[in-house]
């Protein structure tokens, strides 16, 4: 059964702003939308997914979206929700970018076959040979500068100062939704509801142009989604380290499951329906069984499996999953001696290490080892009384004050993991 798509956006609480018309555009024919993304990274952050989202849901809708990656638009700048004027970047650095977010968004859409496949765009294709003088002749005209000034993103700024240069940015992303629309047949932008000021000038700009210009009429559209806001006010897409990251280099899989398997309960019920294809019943379904038994944190399970599987891969989700257990007691040895060297790194990042020579290793007795090599314990006397208590583990077994460490407990041929009690860990990194 094919998908409408408002009506898919509106039970996921997806809808913040939309242009008259748009449900009977949507149902009358296939239509194309596109949403741009801003090329400062060389990596997409899970705030970027609430757009790629819109598009999944777009496309499965039986749509046509397109991507379009800012080239252009790159080396102006987005005034929208910023508070000064960002670094401008090179060609080169710009270029990489977009590639980079590009391969991601493979994984979220069909860009291979069918009527409505998806296609990337880049705006400096039709920016690079524009000069400024047939721009603003053109294009300038179209747009009063009262209605400029009257958006928010502008108001919110002219106080603190801002440059021609993002004056005119909403005035260049208007022109993108123009040339999208007389030359791809685009029909409806979608974008975060901050972008609202900027696709409505897009809308305004083909409505104008196209009459100025004896074209005739012409009607586009613009639909926007709320900005996530997390419940204790803190920003969405943001951890203790930052930006949370779909490059694994930049956030690994083990912390990017993390930051969906730690939302609360009341974020869960709201981003299960942003970020994930399970149906309506399906979630109702999981947010009952939540009120019921809240501490099996089922939507914080879902959420986390569906987004980290998506993102990155299966293997990638057993492993954080696996990581997980490791670090809050029901790990074994044998899924620690299974971690790549990467994801142990990432779980017991933070806890305390110590770093000693090989030959420190071979038959050293464990006393030794906990209270001299290492300094696990302050005392060869605590480390006894602890060991006499089993109350330390190498490696997630259990040991006795006879035990001998050798090479054979080496983790990825250099680690060895102290456990003192039952949360304080040590990493031994043997050199």
């Amino acid at each position: 059964m094919k998908i409408d798509f408002i009506d898919e956006l509106s039970w996921r609480g997806m809808i913040h702003d939309m242009t008259p018309g748009t449900k009977d555009q949507l149902q009358k024919e296939m239509t194309s939308a596109y949403i741009g993304f801003d090329p400062t990274a060389d990596s997409l952050h899970i705030g970027n997914l609430v757009p790629v989202m819109l598009l999944v849901h777009f496309q499965r809708s039986g749509h046509k979206p397109y991507v379009l990656v800012g080239g252009a638009t790159g080396r102006v700048g987005d005034p929208s929700g910023k508070t000064e004027e960002r670094k401008l970047l090179s060609v080169d650095e710009i270029n990489h970018n977009l590639e980079c977010q590009k391969n991601q968004l493979m994984k979220f859409l069909n860009f291979k076959e069918g009527e409505n496949k998806a296609e990337v765009v880049n705006n400096y294709d039709w920016f690079k040979d524009f000069s400024f003088l047939d721009f603003i002749r053109d294009v300038g005209k179209h747009i009063t500068v009262n209605y400029m000034m009257a958006k928010d993103s502008v108001k919110k700024r002219l106080d603190s100062g801002m440059s021609f240069t993002e004056f005119s940015y909403q005035l260049v992303q208007g022109y993108d939704f123009y040339w999208l629309y007389k030359n791809k047949q685009c029909r409806l932008q979608l974008g975060g509801s901050d972008q609202w000021g900027n696709i409505v000038t897009g809308t305004e700009l083909i409505r104008r142009k196209y009459f100025d210009d004896g074209e005739g009429e012409a009607e586009a559209f613009a639909l926007t989604c709320p900005l996530i806001t997390k419940a204790d006010g803190s920003k969405f897409g943001k951890s203790e380290g930052g930006n949370v990251w779909l490059d694994p280099q930049r956030t690994s899989p083990y912390k990017f499951y993390q930051y969906w398997l730690n939302t609360s309960d009341e974020d869960a019920e709201k981003l299960i329906k942003y970020f994930t294809l399970l149906g309506e019943e399906e979630i109702k379904d999981l947010i009952q069984q939540q009120h019921e038994a809240p501490h099996l944190r089922l939507l914080q399970k879902a959420l986390a499996m569906e987004v980290t599987i998506r993102v990155h891969s299966e293997e990638d989700y057993n492993q954080a999953v696996e990581a997980s257990e490791l670090l809050f007691g029901k790990g074994t040895t044998e899924n620690l001696r299974k971690l790549p060297e990467e994801v142990l790194l990432s779980v017991f990042e933070g806890v305390p290490q110590f770093d000693i020579s090989r030959e420190d290793v071979n038959e050293a007795g464990i006393v030794d080892f906990l209270a001299e090599k290492t300094q696990v314990f302050a005392s060869k006397g605590e480390a006894r009384r602890m060991l006499k208590d089993n109350g330390v583990s190498i490696n997630k077994n259990k040991v006795k004050d006879d035990y001998v460490i050798s090479e054979n407990d080496l983790l990825n041929e250099k680690y060895i993991l102290v456990q003192k009690g039952k949360k304080n860990y040590f990493l031994v990194q043997v050199k």
